[in-house]
């Protein structure tokens, strides 16, 4: 099979298409042949060379897949050989063939293609995994969504909408702003002309955010802060402007606040398959009534990584970008 291939650490470049055996399922898990995989900013921190695969794991990119079942393992039953599945892998989802935990895949929703659904698992997984394992999001509360744009941004708009949320996000541009209100957003701030913590506040009456998801950190944690309301929880899941910040705890004992966070990756078996049956349950219905849908920002054939990885790299997309097969 091809796959992309990572010789060294280092910028775009140095992924390069390869050929080697195609991986065997073991017990529990499931081997698919690849027609998309997502493509995702911890992609490019594991090329960087700051985010290894935890042990066990393939050491070949990719964290999300669609395709067809090719074979299954010992003691898997609910997938056979043909099956149209989405998977979040541990990786490996850059090749034409990755293995899947059988529990960690779920049927590509009705009248999605491949593409649409391989831009869901690992986007799907985190942020239900982050707004409501961890910070319990209910219906009624506000919810603000940093990178508002971006694929973890879209799909928090559309699942936080379906809890019943007001969400309010930051996005950098007048575009993406427009683009994060058509998907949902009650009000889409852009952060260069406007200032998120008083544009919130005026729109809750001084309530402020229940809920924070972040993916920027830097200034923007003593800024979430400031604008969680009382009892309100604050999930970190990146920090591409730092995570070494200095702040002010006072408000986090006064207002009750969680911070939070997490990386979705290292979890254990258990806990991703329990967020799998969160998401049949309660969001799947929801894509096969074309209530949700994922957002194609961009295509690229695999011997284009680079290409991908590089508009991953330069956040001027809006929503998910996908490697085909």
């Amino acid at each position: 099979m091809r796959f992309i291939d990572l010789p060294e650490h280092g910028g775009p470049e140095v992924m390069q298409v390869a050929q080697g055996e195609k991986p065997e399922p073991a017990a529990g898990e499931v081997l698919i042949r690849v027609q998309a995989a997502g493509v995702n900013r911890p992609d490019v921190i594991q090329r960087q060379g700051f985010y290894p695969p935890p042990p066990g794991a393939s050491p070949v990119l990719g964290l999300e897949v669609a395709g067809e079942v090719s074979a299954v393992g010992a003691d898997v039953t609910r997938w056979k050989v043909g099956d149209r599945v989405c998977a979040l892998t541990n990786g490996g989802g850059y090749a034409e063939y990755a293995v899947a935990p059988a529990e960690q895949c779920l049927p590509i929703p009705e009248g999605l293609t491949a593409v649409e659904a391989a831009a869901l698992p690992e986007t799907f997984f985190t942020v239900w995994s982050n707004l409501v394992h961890r910070a319990h999001l209910n219906a009624g509360e506000v919810l603000l969504v940093h990178g508002g744009s971006s694929g973890i941004g879209t799909a928090a708009i559309q699942i936080g909408r379906a809890l019943g949320a007001r969400v309010f996000v930051t996005a950098g541009s007048e575009d993406k702003c427009r683009a994060c209100e058509q998907l949902g957003a009650e009000r889409a701030i852009n952060y260069r002309s406007e200032d998120f913590v008083a544009v919130v506040n005026e729109a809750t009456d001084g309530h402020g955010a229940d809920v924070v998801l972040d993916m920027v950190g830097g200034a923007y944690v003593d800024r979430n802060i400031q604008l969680a309301a009382r009892d309100g929880r604050i999930v970190n899941i990146a920090f591409l402007a730092g995570a070494q910040v200095e702040v002010n705890m006072l408000p986090v004992m006064l207002k009750r606040l969680v911070l939070t966070g997490s990386t979705l990756r290292p979890q254990p078996p258990a806990t991703k398959a329990a967020i799998a049956s969160d998401l049949t349950k309660v969001v799947w219905p929801l894509l096969n009534q074309g209530k949700i849908r994922p957002v194609i920002a961009a295509t690229f054939v695999l011997e284009d990584v680079a290409d991908a990885h590089r508009l991953m790299e330069s956040s001027s997309h809006i929503g998910k970008i996908v490697l085909t097969l």
